[in-house]
This record gives structure tokens, C-alpha cells and sequence, in this order.
């Protein structure tokens, strides 16, 4: 697959194909038995004429659709078309799954994306297929059927924790949607389907999270691994765990790999903050992209062939805290990833909340509010940066600054760019977390600049901007198959990822470690003196 389906012919044949790759953008409604389902359904195809698709599960809902109870299609990973799209719907839809209906309403929503909550409704339903609370309505369903047949906490605990308002809210919805209640829809799951013992602890769940495949799941472990700050958070070859503040309290995770999927081990204070940790861990290991598109469109460069073949389901890490993110990136600015792992474990340990410890962790990463009042305090440094990183922490503290994976792409940049201290790759980089905007190229990163040599691609910025443009809309990626590029003197089968990534210094570039951004990225005042690091 290299682009998204939108007509009825090409949709018509992934199904007739039952071609699992389409699960999760978009669905297929029969007018004759009232169903929706995933293009993959093993249910023999309908007629063409008694056929119906929607671009959400929650559009065929609202046109009285019901799940399909065979291939379970509210079970399948999210669209990527969300990944891609930077446009109002694009980014509804973010922050919609990062549960802001729920916390603010449509007029919270509608305020964030810069219309009135009436031009909102009609602009989703437009583009659609449904509003604001049918989206959000229909992503609570999801998180319910995922709950009851992944785990074994209680029915009450389920609607609470999906984000329901009540009991009878919750069976109607699911009664409406899967068309049985929620007792006979985890009944039909057997005991195979049955997730640990989730309800053994208050507020524990383990559950199984859907992934399009192929995956390497080794080379985000790698990655977090060589950037785990103390306290805040751990990882291993197979695991990354954390603490997370959440809207209803401080949480833990931990992500790991399971024959073949992901498993979301997770503490919750509040219950209700499942979907939203859901939404931020999917986020962070990139777990909507289509890696089969991406593979496909840069594989046709005979630069990256090689480097494709050998990292299949290459994933571009996102962001768990958008503020945090910006403050890592600014703390991060001319210094090794080492270094930078170091001060930002000052930083927490001085600051951070401390919570009960779990398997490692006991704090969490300081608020912008702390960093603000204290981090001159903490910081080493230029002075100049530490105003900076202090200035911006009060400018989020405040709400004066706003960054948010919704935020329109563009905009959230140029708010970057006029602030001290911020110069082009923060700025991209940061996008490039935050947003997931897949089609970010970061032409002064050192790093970077070093993988394009190695694979034959021009290494200077103008050169490398100009030759990215061809790997358009997968910019992101390529950046990342640059940066696994450095790891190996050749592009070969490469050697464990975790090993290789977490022995290496800024971005993944192989000892000497280079600095991730150039020297012209911030002022002079702004910079570490040169402690001989870069090639």
C-alpha cells in the first residue's frame, strides 16, 4: 500500500482481497444485515451495491451501523491517515483520542483548534462522516470493547475507566455498537483472549495493544534506553517503563514486547485516564504508522534500499508530554545524548515529584511551574540557555505558550522560532515528536548528515534538504533510517539494536558522538564549549 484508498473501486477490491493492511482506515458497511466491518473480515464479501464506506468507525454508528462481532474492527490500529493529515479534521481527531472532550467538551475543543463549536460540528461532519462527541463517543467504545475483552477488571470498572459517565450510559452505548451487552461481548472472547488479572490491584491494567506489522519494536527500545532519565523512567533490550503525569493523577507504564505485539502494563490513580494513556503510548512508539507505505516509498530510492531491507517497520518515537519534550529538546541543545541524560537527572531528582516507587521509578519529570521558580538553580550551563529553558518552562507554566499534538504544525514552529534559544532543528524536532508530523527532515543534524554520507546521499544541508524532498511525505523516516545509518560502517543486517544504539552519543551517531544540532542552531551565548565531539 502507498497511499490511502478514497474510491469506492479501490476500496472495493482490498476488501474482495480481505487485504489486512486497510484495517483502521476505513470501514465497510452492508446495507443488507446492518453491519460494519474491517476490510479484512474472513465474512464472505457482499455485493458491491449493498456496500457502504465510511472513513470512521464512528461515521457508520451515526448512519445506525452496528460492529462487526467476527473481526472485531474497533479492534484494529488506528488510521494512519491521522499521522498525515495537519488539517483541522487531522488534528481533531488527536486531540480527540487525548480524551480533551472529555475534559473540556466541544467547546474546549472547538477553542483549541480555533473555531466555534458550531463550525467545528459541521466541519467534522462534513469531512467525516460525524461530530465531536460521536468521535469521542465512538473512541470510549473502542476503549470499552479493547477493556472487556483484554482484561478481567469489573464491568464498572471498564465503563469508568473507557470514560464513561455512568453505568447505564456505558451498556447503552455498547449494546447500540456491538449490538450485545457488555457481559456477552466478553463472553465471547474465551479464556484465550483473557488479559492478566487486572483487577487484582486497584487501578492496574495489562492489555494488548494493535500494531501493524513489520515493527521494530528493538530499535525504539534502543532509543529509549540511551535517553532513560533516572527515576522517571527505565528500559531494557524488551521493555520502557515510566511515570506520567495524567489529568486525573501521577501514572506508571511500561511497554514491552509480546510474541509479536505490544503489552501495555499500566497504574493508573484514576481509571479514567486509561484512554489517554492509551493515546500517548501509541503516540510514543508510533503505533498508527503504515509501515508497509513507508517501507514501499522509500525503498524505491536505490539509496535506501539496503538500509529498508534491513530495518523493517522503521518507527519515528513521539512524545508522552509535549512540555517535557520541549525542555529535554532545549536541555539537549550542543551536548551529547549522555550529558544531556545527566542534567536532565539533576533536574528531576531536585525538582521531580516523588511517587511510590515502582520497579525502578519514583518521581516525575519536574512541571513547568518547578523548572520555572527553580531551574536556575539546577541548570549548568550558559546563563543564556538557562533563561532560555526557565523562560520557556514560565511561558507553558502560564499557558502564554501552548504545544499540544494538535497544534497545527506549522504554526506550533513558528511560535518555536521566536522564542531565545530555539533555532530551526529544535523547533523540527520537536514538531517532529509532538505532532508526529511524519515529513520532518533535520538537514543541520550532524548525525544525520553523517548517515546520508554513508548511504550516497549529499551530506551538506542544502544538498540533503534538496535530495529529502523525493521521500516526501516520509520525511520523518528517512531521518531516522540517517540516524541508524551511522551505526555500522555499512549498511547491512544490523547488529542488536539496543547494544548499538545505547553505546552511541547524540541522535544515534556511533562514538565519537556527534552533536545532534549545528552550530548555528543557537547564539553563540547559548553554547557548551567545545569539548572536541564533533567528527
Amino acid at each position: 500500500m502507498s497511499e490511502t484508498l478514497t474510491g469506492f473501486d479501490e476500496r472495493y477490491r482490498a476488501i474482495h482481497a480481505r487485504d489486512a493492511r486497510f484495517d483502521g482506515q476505513f470501514v465497510t458497511a452492508v446495507r443488507t444485515t446492518g453491519i460494519y466491518c474491517r476490510p479484512s473480515c474472513p465474512a464472505r464479501t457482499p455485493k458491491p451495491g449493498n456496500v457502504e464506506f465510511y472513513a470512521t468507525s464512528a461515521a457508520a454508528h451515526e448512519a445506525g451501523y452496528r460492529a462487526c462481532k467476527r473481526c472485531l474492527p474497533e479492534a484494529a490500529p488506528g488510521s494512519p491517515a491521522w499521522d498525515l493529515r495537519g488539517d483541522t479534521a487531522g488534528r481533531a481527531m488527536r486531540l480527540i483520542a487525548d480524551g480533551v472532550v472529555e475534559r473540556e467538551g466541544v467547546p474546549g475543543l472547538a477553542a483549541r483548534l480555533g473555531y466555534s463549536s458550531r463550525h467545528l460540528s459541521r466541519l467534522l461532519a462534513t469531512e467525516l462522516g460525524a461530530g465531536p462527541l460521536a468521535l469521542a463517543r465512538a473512541h470510549r467504545a473502542h476503549t470499552a470493547r479493547m477493556l472487556l475483552v483484554g482484561t478481567d477488571l469489573p464491568a464498572s470498572d471498564v465503563a469508568f475507566s473507557a470514560g464513561f459517565a455512568s453505568i447505564r450510559q456505558f451498556n447503552d452505548t455498547v449494546r447500540e455498537v456491538f449490538g450485545m451487552s457488555p457481559s456477552a461481548l466478553r463472553a465471547r472472547r474465551g479464556r484465550a483472549g483473557a488479559g492478566a488479572d487486572a483487577g487484582a490491584e486497584p487501578g492496574a491494567i495489562d492489555l494488548v495493544l494493535p500494531v501493524r506489522a513489520p515493527f521494530d519494536i528493538d530499535g525504539l527500545f534502543a532509543w529509549m534506553a540511551a535517553r532513560a532519565v533516572a527515576g522517571v523512567e527505565t528500559a531494557t533490550a524488551t521493555s520502557f517503563a515510566r511515570t506520567l503525569a495524567l489529568p486525573g493523577g501521577p501514572a506508571w507504564f511500561r511497554l514491552r514486547a509480546d510474541r509479536g505485539r505490544v503489552r501495555l502494563e499500566a497504574r493508573l490513580h484514576r481509571l479514567g485516564d486509561l484512554p489517554v494513556l492509551v493515546a500517548r503510548t501509541r503516540r510514543l512508539f508510533d503505533l498508527d504508522a503504515d509501515p508497509v507505505a513507508i517501507d514501499e516509498a522509500l525503498a524505491r530510492h536505490p539509496e535506501l534500499t539496503a538500509t529498508v531491507a534491513a530495518t523493517p517497520g522503521m518507527r519515528v518515537p513521539g512524545a508522552a508530554d509535549p512540555h517535557e519534550m520541549l525542555i529535554r529538546a532545549m536541555v539537549g541543545q550542543q551536548i551529547s545524548v549522555a550529558a544531556a541524560r545527566t542534567a536532565l537527572t539533576r533536574l528531576t531528582e531536585s525538582l521531580g515529584e516523588r511517587v511510590a516507587e515502582h520497579e525502578g521509578t519514583d518521581r516525575l519529570f519536574p512541571t513547568m511551574a518547578a523548572i520555572a521558580a527553580h531551574g536556575p538553580d539546577v541548570l549548568r550551563g550558559p546563563a543564556a540557555r538557562i533563561r532560555a529553558v526557565t523562560g520557556v518552562a514560565a511561558l507553558l507554566a502560564t499557558g502564554e505558550l501552548t504545544l499540544s499534538p494538535g497544534d497545527d504544525a506549522a504554526e506550533q514552529r513558528a511560535r518555536l522560532l521566536a522564542l531565545p534559544g530555539i533555532g530551526p532543528w529544535t523547533a523540527d524536532y520537536v514538531r517532529m515528536r509532538v505532532t508526529g508530523d511524519p515529513d520532518v527532515v533535520l538537514p543541520g543534524d550532524v548525525a544525520a548528515r553523517a548517515g546520508a554520507a554513508r548511504l550516497g546521499i549529499p551530506a551538506d544541508p542544502a544538498g540533503l534538504t534538496a535530495w529529502a524532498a523525493r521521500t516526501a511525505p516520509w520525511r520523518s523516516y528517512l531521518t531516522a533510517h540517517l540516524w541508524r545509518a551511522v551505526l555500522a560502517p555499512a549498511v547491512a543486517a544490523p547488529a542488536t539494536a539496543a547494544a548499538a544504539v545505547a553505546s552511541v552519543g547524540i541522535q544515534a551517531a556511533a562514538a565519537p558522538a556527534p552533536d545532534p544540532t549545528p552550530e548555528s542552531d543557537a547564539p553563540p551565548e547559548f553554547r557548551e564549549p567545545h569539548r572536541g565531539t564533533r567528527p
